[in-house]
């Protein structure tokens, strides 16, 4: 193919889907269409092909496309247009996108039974890894974490440039299918208790409620007394350790599935955050509150077992349920996810997630990371701000040379992939001078100006 560049100063027209690339959109539309109407019960005699065909036909066309459209370029950022589709700026086909997994979470959640075909699909990969004939979270899981395995290599390949983004999403991904996917399915084929290592108190907020630590205690053998030393573990020693010395991405960004989907899923809709004042504030607001919730209910509930009900008799228990259906369904779950097209990608891990709320306090006042700052290298292309799905204003702190010391930074490290100048990077250095209140920057003439 001739190659003719163009002396324009505006943006080329976007390149042309080629043959290879219209083969694999075939192939992925073809796998849609084959789970759609096994939706419907049309694959129920023969549920495994239907499954194979699918997941085969869908996963093998997506890798398709995304591997010719990538490599065939150069390494580099590639985010033009994007706010010129209507699918990544919250235009029409966004919105119908986000009303359609908005949908299926409901559905999901509340109306399982319309999910009995699609959950007969997966029977023989759940009586394969776990034992036992598969439900609607065997299946929502399946799916989940080829969604993660899919677009994760999508996202490798997009940022490829950068070392950093390729260990980062490759450790996402590990995490997703061996200790979320993998490691909770086995230990029910060993009829053992189902535990999810990667979460942890507050984020798997049930795990230190009295009675998950009961249940834990009392299963045969010394592997749940195990669950219950590593859960407490990671959320009161671990947790700080690893927080002070390399913030709160060790986690949000390297571990928890969470965020896991929403840097690779959700890469195309990271720039709809919204990056206002008010939009901070009311972030601060609600995602304390829910830390405060959590915290309240699972004292409530020690305090109620403590007292064996006399205390507090079915309050204790009324929290939980309110956190379980308000919080840990309607916030993680529909809102969470389906909101991914409309509002960005760290919907719940902005305004919601307590786990994001204790990482932060720890990140703020007791961590060394920071993203430091060169203002003076700086040119205002707005990247970074646009890139940063936590809704940080990254280019107000480089522009005044000052570091970024953020409660609800994830340390994705997109706004330094994305820079143009070098101008931002990632550090775990000395506590003194970490919050720069004088910050720096260099003059006209390269002379220091303390501002």
């Amino acid at each position: 193919m001739e190659n003719n560049p163009s002396i324009s100063i505006s943006n080329p027209p976007p390149p042309e889907t080629d043959a290879i690339q219209k083969t694999g959109l075939i192939i992925f539309s073809i796998g849609i269409l084959l789970f759609i109407i096994a939706a419907f019960g049309l694959g129920s005699k023969n549920p495994t092909l239907f499954f194979l065909l699918s997941i085969g036909l869908s996963v093998g066309g997506a890798f398709i496309y995304f591997f010719n459209k990538y490599l065939k370029e150069p390494a580099g950022i590639k985010n033009n247009r994007i706010w010129q589709n209507s699918l990544t700026s919250g235009g029409i086909f966004g919105w119908m996108f986000g009303i359609i997994i908005t949908g299926f979470y409901i559905i999901l959640y509340w109306f399982p039974s319309l999910l009995d075909n699609l959950v007969h699909l997966t029977d023989s990969l759940s009586n394969l890894i776990r034992g036992k004939s598969s439900d609607r979270w065997f299946l929502y899981g399946t799916l989940y974490t080829l969604v993660i395995m899919v677009m994760g290599t999508k996202a490798i390949l997009k940022y490829r440039h950068s070392n950093y983004q390729i260990i980062r999403t490759s450790s996402i991904m590990f995490f997703q299918l061996g200790f979320a996917y993998l490691i909770p399915a086995v230990l029910q084929l060993l009829n053992q208790p189902e535990f999810y290592f990667s979460y942890f108190w507050p984020l798997k907020y049930d795990y230190l409620f009295p009675s998950t630590v009961n249940y834990l205690s009392n299963a045969p053998g010394a592997l749940g007394v195990f669950m219950i030393f590593w859960g407490g573990l990671m959320t009161f020693i671990a947790t700080p350790i690893l927080t002070y010395f390399f913030g709160k991405r060790w986690y949000c960004s390297w571990v928890c599935g969470c965020g896991g989907l929403a840097n690779t899923a959700g890469d195309p809709f990271r720039q709809l955050s919204d990056k206002s004042v008010k939009a901070w504030k009311i972030e601060r607001w609600m995602i304390y509150s829910v830390l405060i919730f959590v915290v309240v209910t699972t004292s409530l509930l020690w305090i109620n077992s403590y007292y064996q009900g006399a205390l507090l008799g079915s309050i204790s228990e009324a929290f939980a349920k309110t956190y379980g259906f308000v919080i840990g369904a309607v916030f993680s779950g529909v809102i969470g996810v389906g909101f991914y097209p409309i509002m960005g990608t760290r919907v719940w891990c902005r305004f919601g997630c307590p786990m994001a709320a204790y990482l932060g306090i720890l990140q703020k006042y007791f961590s060394k990371f920071r993203i430091t700052t060169n203002g003076g290298q700086c040119i205002s292309c707005g990247n970074c701000s646009n890139s940063c799905e936590m809704g940080i204003d990254v280019r107000a702190y480089a522009q005044k040379g000052q570091n970024i010391v953020r409660a609800s930074c994830v340390g994705c490290g997109m706004c330094a992939t994305v820079c143009p100048r070098g101008v931002l990077n990632l550090e775990n250095g000395s506590s003194k001078g970490r919050v720069d209140d004088n910050p720096i920057i260099i003059g006209s003439e390269g002379a220091k100006l303390n501002i």
